[in-house]
């Protein structure tokens, strides 16, 4: 899925073999940098520690600011794709005071990453198959999705060629915020407020009623059910055969099920998206909600190292310079500082 992202083919046998070879060799992180990651609070959010940590490899790099070679572009797009599940990883078990686990190059890329969140004392970790295979579907299905709000800020901060650390930390940056990549938090938390499946119905008439929002429901691209969210739903069926069923997943069905038969909701095109299981599966793996984003960063790092490569290699591309419209005061007198009155706006901030 990252080769035909980033190379618009799917790879042969020979070429995937090498491309797998390639990531896993840049899993490792340099031992300064687990140091820095050491430097944050013992309760430092997970995505302010990833964004900082990404940032901070443009230092370890300096390379990487060649934008325009090729072969540098290539090295550093491996780089990234390798360790950023690890530095998702040690945000976890630093927000846990556990000890960083180093990679296994030994597992696949899904079962890599549990390894070095999960991995206590046994000689060696043995993945879930099912959940393994659950954690490279959702990475397959958030990996990339058009102009989206940090795609187009991975895009925009790599028109003046800042090299590719920085760009993702900006990304990342952008999907930090709960309109974006937090979406799926939200849900959890309106599926706690509602509390059981008998208040559904009391819930979407308070939604209706314009207090609440309906967090999970519809997209700016789909208008009608989100195609990903589909598979969503079925893989969250097999995780629930390994983790037992979240209570959570109740109230979610009957929430779908009303919604998708009201007049409402169905009249104003709100189908659930991806946002509305993935945190409940990722609720049911283990993790806590805040590293919720975090896990969205990792696959959704190839999509935006594609749409960065891409920009790159358009000649008719220019440094990202939106137009602006001028609203303000076409002249004004200058007023002495003695005479200026403090506007209402700003008193007492």
């Amino acid at each position: 899925m990252a080769y035909l992202l980033l190379f618009g083919e799917l790879p042969t046998a020979a070429e995937l073999k090498d491309w797998v070879h390639t990531i896993t060799l840049h899993t490792m992180i340099h031992e300064t940098t687990k140091k820095f990651l050491e430097g944050f609070r013992y309760d430092a959010h997970p995505m302010g520690m990833f964004i900082s940590t990404v940032a901070a490899l443009s230092t370890v790099y300096p390379e990487a600011r060649n934008v325009h070679d090729p072969a540098i572009r290539k090295l550093e797009i491996a780089r990234l794709i390798g360790k950023v599940p690890t530095i998702a990883a040690y945000t976890y078990r630093h927000s846990l005071g556990y000890p960083y686990v180093y990679p296994d190059n030994e597992l696949s890329y899904a079962a890599n990453f549990m390894n070095m969140l999960w991995k206590m004392v046994e000689p060696k970790y043995q993945a879930n198959p099912i959940l393994a295979r659950a954690l490279d579907i959702l990475f397959i299905l958030h990996a990339d999705h058009e102009q989206n709000c940090s795609a187009n800020v991975m895009r925009a901060t790599g028109s003046s060629l800042a090299d590719p650390f920085v760009s993702v930390a900006a990304a990342a940056a952008a999907l930090s915020g709960p309109l974006h990549g937090g979406a799926n938090e939200e849900v959890l938390k309106m599926l706690d407020e509602i509390g059981s499946k008998n208040r559904v119905w009391s819930y979407l008439e308070q939604v209706k009623a314009g207090h609440g929002k309906l967090m999970g429901f519809g997209h700016r691209v789909y208008k009608n059910y989100d195609p990903r969210a589909r598979i969503i739903k079925w893989t969250a069926d097999q995780v629930f055969e390994v983790t037992g069923r979240n209570p959570k997943l109740e109230i979610a069905l009957e929430l779908e099920r009303i919604a998708l038969d009201d007049e409402y909701f169905v009249k104003r095109k709100l189908y659930p998206n991806v946002d509305f299981y993935s945190g409940i599966i990722y609720q049911a793996m283990g993790f806590q909600p805040e590293m919720f984003t975090v896990l969205f960063a990792i696959p959704r790092t190839v999509g935006w190292l594609a749409q960065w490569q891409e920009m790159l290699q358009d000649p008719e591309q220019k440094i990202a310079r939106p137009r602006q419209i001028y609203i303000g005061n076409e002249a004004r007198e200058f007023v002495p500082i003695e005479r200026r009155v403090m506007l209402p706006t700003l008193a007492g901030m």
